[in-house]
C-alpha cells in the first residue's frame, strides 16, 4: 500500500466526494461523505470495514483527491457525475450500452399504432413507452396480446399512406383499416384508449366496459358481436386473473427495489408496478464492488433514473439520504408492514434467487471462499463446528456441538453433552470440558474440523485456545461471534467475530451473506442447546417428583419406567394401564394420579 495514511489527519471533515487512485492517477473508487476524514479513516483502520473488497482496493491506492460541497445533496449528486465520467473499477456503474425493450404508443400520429421498440439510454422517438420488459419474449407476449385485442393498425407510416384497399389483417378483424376509411377517428381513438389503459394496468375498468357493451349487444340481438367481446373477455381474464399482492398495492405507480450480496458481489432488481399492476421487471449485477449496500443503491438510483422518469414513489429495502428525493424528485418509502413491504420483500427474492440459479454447490464454495478471505482463515471451512453451552442458575448445565458441511448443517454429526464436575454456571469451565472432549476423540479419530465457532466473546475465544494448547492443535482455525448485548433473536444486529491474536473484532456489515451464514450456524446451535437444556431439566423435575411419592420405591418405579418409557408417558396412562404392572396397586394408582393434576 503506497498511500499514506498519516495524510489523512490532514484531510477535511466536511460533506464531499473522494476519489481513490492508483498509481498511474487512474481512478479507483468514487465516493461520497458526510464527513470526509472519518469515512476514509474507516478504510485504513483495522477490522472497521469488513466489506470484501476494501483490501484489494485500499492495496492499489496512490493518491486520494477531495472535493468539498456545501451539502449531502451536493455530494450525491457530485459522486454521480464523477462516476459517470471516470467509470471506475469499484463503483456500480451503470453502463450506456444497455439495450432496453419497450412497448411503444405514438400517440401523435392521427392513426396511432402499438409498436415494439428497442433502445439505449433515452429514446428518441416522442410518444407513450410502457416498460422496459424484463425479455423481449415477454414484451412479444404482450404485443400479440394487444393486437388481438384492440384492432389498430400495424402497418408503417408509408404503407397507410399509398394502401388503396384494406390488408389481410382487416378480414381477419385485427385492424379496422384507417388506411381507407373503415372507422371514424372517434373509433379508432377508442381502441387508441383502450390500449393505453391496458398497457396502464387498467384492465378492470376494461373488463366492466366491455361486459356492459356485451350484454347491450345480446339485448339488441347482436348475438356474433355478443360472442366476440365475449371472447375478448375471456382473453383479458386469462392473462390477467393471476393473483398478485400488487393487485391491492393501491393502484400507484411504484418502482419496488430489492438488493443482494454476496462478497464483492451484488445484484439489483426493481420491479416495476403500474396502475397496482406487476409489469415487469429489471435487474443488474455488479462484481469487483468497494461500495456498501446503501451507497451502491444511492449511486445506482441517480444512474438509473437520469435515464428514466421516476414513478410516483420508489420503495426501498433500507433507507437512504434525505437527499435522494430532492434529486429524483419523487418520493422514497421504506415501507414496514402492508402490500408494499411485501413488494420490497418480494424484489430482495428476486434478487437473491438469481444467485441460487447458479449450481448450488459453486455458490456455497463461494461464500465459504469469500468467508477463508475476509477472517484470513488458514484453510478453507469445509466442516464447520459451533459449541454452546446453557444452563439455568446453574442447573442441568449441558452443551451441544452442530455441525456444518459446505454450508450445509449436517444433523448426524450433531452431539449432546452433560457437563461433568461443574456445580454452578461457570460458562468458562462448562466451554473448556465440551471443547477437550470433542476435541480428544475428534484427534483419536483424525476427524478434526476445518473451523470452530465458539458463542461469545474474547472470553470464551481465549477458553478455546487454551484447549488447542493442551491437545497441541493447530491445524484448525477458531473464531469467536458475539452478539449484540447478548440478543440471541432474528433481528438484525451488530456482530462481533473476534479472531485469535488479534485486539480489535472485525465487524461485517449488517446485510453481508457471510454473516448471515455465521449467524445461522450460531442460532443452531444456541436453539439446539437451549432445546436439549429445557427437556433435561423437565426430566429432572418429573422424575425428582416420581422419587418423592409415597408407596413407589426403586423397584416399583423401574418396572413403571420399563412398560412406559418416560415419566411423562406413566402420568399419562389410564389406571387400568397402570394396574397392568405388576406391584402396582389401587393405592399407587390413585398416588400417581394425584401428582398429575398438581
Amino acid at each position: 500500500m503506497s498511500f499514506d495514511v498519516n495524510q489523512l489527519k490532514h484531510f477535511p471533515n466536511e460533506p464531499g466526494v473522494y476519489l481513490m487512485k492508483d498509481s498511474k492517477g487512474t481512478v479507483l473508487y468514487v465516493g461520497k461523505a458526510k464527513e470526509l476524514r472519518k469515512r476514509l479513516k474507516n478504510y485504513f483502520s483495522p477490522g472497521q470495514d469488513g466489506r470484501a473488497m476494501v483490501p484489494f482496493l485500499t492495496a492499489k491506492v496512490d493518491t486520494i483527491d477531495t472535493i468539498v460541497v456545501r451539502t449531502e445533496k451536493e455530494a450525491l449528486l457530485l459522486e454521480n457525475t464523477l462516476i459517470k465520467r471516470h467509470q471506475p473499477q469499484y463503483n456500480a456503474v451503470l453502463k450506456d450500452d444497455k439495450t432496453f425493450v419497450s412497448l411503444m404508443i405514438n400517440d401523435k400520429h392521427q392513426w396511432p399504432q402499438v409498436r415494439l421498440v428497442r433502445y439505449k439510454g433515452k429514446p428518441s422517438e416522442k410518444g407513450q413507452y410502457f416498460g422496459p420488459y424484463t425479455s423481449a419474449h415477454a414484451a412479444r407476449q404482450t404485443y400479440d396480446l394487444i393486437t388481438r385485442l384492440f384492432p389498430l393498425r400495424q402497418c408503417s407510416d408509408e404503407e397507410l399512406k399509398r394502401r388503396k384497399r384494406p390488408c389481410l389483417l382487416y378480414g381477419m378483424k385485427r385492424c379496422i383499416a384507417p388506411c381507407v376509411n373503415k372507422c371514424t377517428q372517434k373509433e379508432y381513438d377508442a381502441y387508441v384508449e383502450g390500449a393505453t389503459r391496458f398497457l396502464n394496468g387498467e384492465d378492470k375498468q376494461i373488463l366492466k366496459n366491455l361486459y356492459e357493451e356485451m350484454e347491450a349487444a345480446s339485448e339488441a340481438l347482436q348475438f356474433e358481436k355478443a360472442a366476440g367481446l365475449l371472447k375478448t373477455i375471456r382473453q383479458i381474464e386469462h392473462v390477467t386473473d393471476t393473483e398478485q399482492i400488487v393487485d391491492r398495492a393501491g393502484g400507484a405507480n411504484c418502482d419496488a427495489w430489492g438488493l443482494y450480496r454476496l462478497g464483492n458481489e451484488v445484484i439489483i432488481v426493481v420491479l416495476l408496478v403500474r396502475e397496482g399492476k406487476l409489469v415487469g421487471s429489471e435487474q443488474d449485477r455488479f462484481k469487483e464492488v468497494a461500495a456498501n449496500d446503501e451507497e451502491i443503491l444511492e449511486s445506482y438510483l441517480i444512474q438509473h433514473y437520469k435515464k428514466h422518469p421516476a414513478p410516483k414513489e420508489l420503495l426501498l429495502p433500507f433507507s437512504l439520504s434525505s437527499a435522494l428525493e430532492d434529486i429524483l424528485e419523487t418520493k422514497c418509502a421504506v415501507p414496514k408492514m402492508g402490500e408494499k413491504k411485501s413488494l420490497v420483500k418480494l424484489a430482495g427474492h428476486n434478487a437473491k434467487t438469481l444467485f441460487e440459479q447458479q449450481d448450488p454447490e459453486a455458490l456455497a464454495e463461494k461464500t465459504l471462499l469469500e468467508l477463508q478471505e475476509t477472517l484470513k482463515l488458514s484453510r478453507y471451512p469445509k466442516r464447520i463446528e459451533c459449541f454452546d453451552t446453557s444452563n439455568i442458575s446453574g442447573s442441568d448445565l449441558v452443551a451441544c456441538m452442530v455441525a456444518f458441511t459446505e454450508g450445509m448443517r449436517e444433523s448426524k454429526r450433531q452431539r449432546y453433552y452433560h457437563i461433568r464436575g461443574i456445580t454452578k454456571g461457570d460458562d468458562y469451565a462448562s466451554l473448556h470440558q465440551v471443547l477437550l472432549r470433542r476435541l480428544t476423540r475428534a484427534k483419536e479419530e483424525n476427524d478434526l474440523p476445518d473451523l470452530i465457532i465458539v458463542d461469545g466473546g474474547k472470553g470464551q475465544l481465549n477458553i478455546a485456545l487454551d484447549v488447542f494448547k493442551e491437545l497441541d492443535i493447530a491445524t484448525v482455525d477458531l473464531i469467536s461471534l458475539a452478539k449484540e448485548e447478548a440478543r440471541h433473536d432474528k433481528g438484525m444486529t451488530q456482530e462481533k467475530v473476534f479472531l485469535p491474536h488479534h485486539s480489535e473484532p472485525i465487524l461485517l456489515p449488517l446485510r453481508s451473506p457471510l454473516l448471515l451464514l455465521l449467524q445461522k450456524i450460531r442460532d443452531e446451535a444456541h436453539r439446539v442447546a437451549i432445546g436439549f437444556h429445557r427437556k433435561q431439566r423437565s426430566k429432572r423435575t418429573l422424575t425428582s417428583a416420581l422419587d418423592n411419592l409415597p408407596g413407589i420405591g426403586p423397584t416399583k418405579k423401574g418396572a413403571l419406567l420399563r412398560k412406559f418409557g418416560s415419566v411423562k408417558r406413566i402420568l399419562d396412562a389410564t389406571p387400568e394401564e397402570l394396574s397392568e404392572i405388576k406391584g402396582i396397586t389401587k393405592k399407587d394408582v390413585q398416588t400417581i394420579k394425584k401428582l398429575k393434576t398438581k
